[in-house]
C-alpha cells in the first residue's frame, strides 16, 4: 500500500514550503511525491494537471493519496466529485491533512448503492461553494482596485517576459528559423512568452487577421459556460481573447454559473479553437461534462458565425 503526496502551487513566485510543513508534521511513512510544475493553475482540471494523471497511472488499489489542503487538488465542487468518482472508481483512498476537510472522510460511500453518501456529498459542495464564494469577493476586490489605479494613471497587466531591447532579436531568430522551444530556453522565459513575442510572424496569423476584416466588428454578448471559462483561463490568451474573458459576467446557475462574454465574432471563434482540447487529445482523458460545455459553446458561437 503505497501513500501518494501531491504538491501544487498556483504561480511561480509561491513555494511549497507550508504544504512541506503540513505533510511533514503529518509522518507519512515512505512518500512517493508527485509535483506539478510552477504556475500549475487551480483552474484546469485535476483529471487534466501532468503529474495528478502520473499519479493516477502509478496508483495501485489501496494506495493512499495525501494532500495538504483540498485546495491543492480541486477548485470546485464539480472538481471534487469528479475526482472523487476516479479515486472510488480505481479504490484509491483520500487524506486530507488541514483544512475544513481534514475531519472528514470523502471517500465513504453507502454500502449497498455504491454512491456518495448523501451527508458526505452535501458537506463536500457546501465548504467548495463557501472556498468559490472567497475567491469571487477577492477577485472582485483586485478588479475594483485595477480599476481604480487605472483612474489614477496606472497602467496594469503583466510586463512582458521578453525584455523590449530583446524583441527585435527573438522575432530575427525566429524568422531564420529558431525553435520556439529553443529561444525560451536561451532568453530563460516561457514558451508561451515566446509565442506572444513572435504572434504575427506565426503560420496562420495572417489568415486569422483576413478573417477579423471581413467579420462584423460588432460587439455580440454570449453566455460561456462555466467549464469552459475555467479552462481558458488556465491557458495563454491573445490580449483581445483575455480581456474579452476578464470582463465577461458571473451568471451563477444553480452549482454551476456562465460567463457572459462581450466580444466580436471573431474573438468568440478564437476563444471556442481554443478550448478545443475538452473534445479530448491522446493524452489527455475526456470528461463529458466539459465535454458538453465546450460543445455547448459552440452552437452558440456557431449561431453568429456569418
Amino acid at each position: 500500500m503505497a501513500n501518494l503526496v501531491y504538491k501544487r502551487v498556483s504561480i511561480d513566485q509561491q513555494s511549497t514550503a507550508r504544504q512541506n510543513l503540513v505533510l511533514d508534521e503529518a509522518g507519512i511513512e515512505d512518500p512517493v511525491v508527485f509535483e506539478e510544475d510552477p504556475g500549475t493553475s487551480s483552474r484546469l482540471h485535476p483529471l487534466q494537471r501532468p503529474k495528478f494523471r502520473d499519479l493516477l497511472t502509478y496508483a495501485r488499489p489501496g494506495d493512499t493519496v495525501h494532500i495538504s489542503e483540498m485546495f491543492r487538488l480541486v477548485r470546485g465542487t464539480g472538481h471534487i466529485l469528479d475526482v472523487l468518482d476516479v479515486l472510488h472508481r480505481d479504490q484509491i483512498a483520500l487524506r486530507i491533512h488541514d483544512g475544513a476537510f481534514s475531519a472528514m472522510d470523502l471517500t465513504a460511500r453507502h454500502p449497498r448503492t455504491g454512491e456518495l453518501l448523501s451527508t458526505v456529498k452535501f458537506m463536500v459542495q457546501t465548504l467548495a461553494a463557501a472556498g468559490e464564494l472567497q475567491r469571487d469577493l477577492q477577485r472582485e476586490l483586485t478588479y475594483d482596485g485595477l480599476r481604480a489605479a487605472e483612474a489614477k494613471g496606472s497602467k496594469g497587466g503583466r510586463r512582458p517576459a521578453v525584455p523590449a531591447d530583446k524583441t527585435a532579436d527573438v522575432r530575427a531568430a525566429y524568422l531564420e528559423g529558431r525553435s520556439i522551444a529553443a529561444l525560451a530556453r536561451d532568453h530563460g522565459v516561457s514558451r508561451g512568452a515566446i509565442r506572444t513575442a513572435v504572434a504575427d510572424l506565426m503560420p496562420g496569423h495572417t489568415a486569422i487577421e483576413k478573417e477579423e476584416v471581413l467579420a462584423p466588428k460588432l460587439p455580440v454578448t454570449l453566455d460561456m459556460p462555466g467549464k469552459v471559462a475555467d479552462f481558458l483561463r488556465a491557458v495563454d490568451l491573445k490580449p483581445a481573447e483575455r480581456a474579452a474573458l476578464d470582463q465577461g459576467v458571473t451568471v451563477r446557475r444553480g452549482q454551476g454559473y456562465t460567463l457572459r462574454v462581450t466580444a466580436i465574432p471573431a474573438v468568440h471563434r478564437q476563444l471556442l479553437a481554443r478550448c478545443q482540447p475538452l473534445d479530448g487529445t491522446p493524452d489527455t482523458p475526456v470528461i463529458p461534462a466539459q465535454r458538453k460545455a465546450r460543445r455547448e459553446y459552440e452552437n452558440r458561437v456557431s449561431a453568429i458565425t456569418p
